[in-house]
């Protein structure tokens, strides 16, 4: 199944990436890989992750304290944010 990632959801990639480089060299990297193995997850077991609101679901990363939050569409699965676990986590509510 592919995955759309809203340009939102993208934007908070790139920030935590450049937030996790610049603490520590590799960091960001790091943190890209475990989002990657994150959409891997979701694409391979779809069901798999926490139901949290109406039709959305959340896939926690490893590692770090992030979720993907994203829904299952007819032919696709949608990733409407990439949230922190710790700042503000309801606010992709509205998007």
């Amino acid at each position: 199944m592919e995955i759309n990632i809203a340009p939102s959801a993208r934007e908070e990639t790139k920030s935590a990436a450049r937030y996790y480089e610049n603490k520590v060299e590799g960091l960001g990297k790091a943190f890209m890989g475990a989002l990657q193995i994150g959409f891997r997850r979701i694409q391979t077991y779809p069901l798999a992750s926490t139901l949290i609101h109406g039709e959305y679901r959340r896939h926690l990363l490893d590692q770090f304290p992030f979720g993907i939050i994203y829904r299952i569409d007819d032919d696709a699965i949608t990733v409407v944010a990439i949230m922190h676990l710790r700042q503000k986590p309801d606010y992709w509510l509205s998007i």
